[in-house]
């Protein structure tokens, strides 16, 4: 085992034994086989695709295979075992069509000819042997850019997985997954030749949320601002955690007049905002914080709970009875459901006590996608001409449990009364709940949405940009960004290829971002890490 994909990888170096995240050592082996194997089908799908041949089933397959190594969504080998040998079977299907219409077949790379072993230890032993990560390029940069895309093409993965299940494809996001999977594969490369990769990849990444944005706003309609309850009420409860708004969409039609309450958790908070969602009566209110919290919330939670996209370590047995899973989530030895039908979360939740008293834990405000902060953007305008807004704070990005991110807490807390904070993804719960007021009825708190919805911040501050008549990073504008896993750095790929600068990243700067690409990055963009104090930031930031 070598992983360092996540910011929480050990001694902020690499996991060699076991994941931070939770996994083994034999399940990240199984995943690198995976991820060798959808490199060596790649070549084919390239090849395939200069004929004109492009396969959307074939597509739709191989984002599924390259999210479900993201980290935090599956542990379960015996499903990666499948993806494996899937792979197998696609490519040598591909393989057969290019030959009968006179393709290119004869790669010489061993990944184009990869033989998978036929069981769980046999895969382990073969990711073992491979070392996949380290045997990437003997030069530590390149391998370092190639790890950054490689991570970045896990975030795309997802969101344009996302944006399939809501009938939202591009053919041309499948086609340079090939041409990247493809170039992990290639010796003698350049730093020169794989920065521009790696920009590229930030555009596609645009492209794939832009299209998760229309899947999502399309459906269920552009988020107003709404004010969620962070408490309860007596009935029987579900709560569902992760991102799928499609999931969540399901739920709730099939528990309406059930007498069930539906609670999110985590990164389905924001969903309270979106009007066809929000309609349901039984959509009450907010559970929890993050994913760092889970082990303690879970418990307390007197229903089932749903994971749509995201895990945790395999929950405790004492509570794992009543965990379900679904799409690509799994653990073993905890119910996953198999197509969309809930009628055991359904049957669960209605076997349980549920909540039995009233609780008032205050609430939260959701909603302030771009349609509803640009639907205001005049009183912005005029309240930063008039002085009575100074800066805007982009606070955001991934949580997690390492010591330090309290660093975002305290920020927030310490920006001043004239400043704007907008916030998205799992990275708000450190301070979600804090009452910051208003300049002039606007909140100085504002939740973007999921961290999908960087495509919305982007549009605000592009739009902000256009009404000033100057350039995005002339605007009075810091991001102070949190990352955890690989989504996040689809998105600072996408930032970075927007040429957006002084972009500050913490807790820690990537593991696998090597030292001389670390200074390209400072030289060319001004990224840094965040200070050891937030005093220190906003001292530099605001002066």
């Amino acid at each position: 085992m070598y992983c360092n994909q996540c910011e929480q990888t050990a001694k902020g170096i690499a996991c060699t034994n076991a994941g931070v995240c939770g996994k083994s050592g034999e399940l990240a082996d199984i995943e690198d086989v995976l991820i060798y194997a959808l490199c060596g089908l790649a070549l084919y799908a390239n090849a395939a695709r200069q004929q004109g041949n492009v396969d959307a089933e074939l597509d739709r397959f191989v984002m599924k295979a390259v999210f479900a190594t993201l980290t935090n969504v599956n542990f379960d080998p015996d499903r990666f075992a499948a993806l494996i040998n899937t792979t197998i079977e696609l490519r040598e299907k591909l393989k057969e069509q290019l030959a009968a219409t006179g393709g290119k077949t004869d790669f010489t790379h061993p990944a184009a000819s990869f033989t998978p072993a036929d069981t769980v230890e046999g895969l382990a032993k073969q990711g073992a042997e491979l070392q996949f990560i380290p045997s990437l390029d003997q030069d530590e940069n390149i391998r370092s850019l190639k790890q950054t895309l490689l991570y970045g093409l896990k975030g795309i993965a997802a969101y344009a997985d996302h944006a399939a299940i809501l009938g939202q494809e591009d053919p041309a996001i499948a086609g340079f997954m090939y041409e990247a999977l493809a170039a992990l594969l290639a010796e003698g490369l350049t730093i020169e030749a794989c920065v521009p990769v790696a920009m590229k990849a930030g555009q596609i990444n645009l492209r794939a949320m832009e299209l998760l944005d229309a899947g999502n706003t399309g459906h269920y309609g552009h988020p107003v601002p709404t004010t969620v309850p962070l408490g309860h009420r007596p009935n029987k409860c579900i709560l569902i955690t992760g991102h799928d708004l499609r999931d969540l969409d399901l739920l709730l039609q099939q528990t309406e007049g059930k007498g069930i309450d539906i609670y999110t958790h985590g990164e389905m908070l924001p969903c309270h905002g979106y009007p066809e969602l929000k309609k349901y009566s039984h959509f009450y209110g907010h559970f929890g914080t993050a994913w760092q919290n889970q082990h303690k919330e879970f418990p307390e939670f007197p229903g089932p709970v749903l994971f749509t996209t995201n895990c945790i370590q395999k929950p405790r047995e004492d509570y794992q009875d009543r965990i379900f899973t679904t799409g690509l989530v799994g653990w073993p030895g905890v119910a996953h459901i198999e197509g969309k039908d809930f009628s055991p979360v359904i049957d669960k939740a209605l076997a349980m006590a549920g909540w039995q008293d009233d609780a008032d834990k205050g609430s939260v405000m959701v909603g302030f996608a771009r349609n509803a902060v640009l639907g205001v953007a005049d009183k912005v305008i005029a309240a930063v001409q008039g002085k009575q807004i100074r800066h805007f704070f982009l606070v955001g990005g991934c949580d997690g449990a390492k010591p330090g991110r309290d660093y975002f807490t305290r920020f927030v807390e310490q920006v001043p009364d004239d400043c704007i904070v907008l916030t998205l993804a799992c990275g708000k719960f450190r301070f979600f709940d804090k009452d910051l007021g208003t300049i002039g009825g606007i909140p100085r708190l504002l939740d973007v949405g999921q961290c999908n919805d960087a495509y919305s911040a982007i549009q605000i501050a592009v739009a902000l940009a256009k009404a000033f008549n100057c350039g995005v990073n002339e605007l009075p504008l810091s991001m102070i960004i949190s990352w955890y896993e690989q989504k996040a750095a689809a998105i600072l790929l996408t930032l970075l290829s927007l040429g957006i600068k002084d972009i500050r990243l913490g807790p820690s700067l990537p593991a696998f971002i090597s030292p001389a690409i670390l200074s390209f990055l400072v030289a060319t963009f001004g990224i840094k890490p965040i200070a050891a104090t937030p005093e220190e930031d906003l001292q530099a930031i605001l002066g």
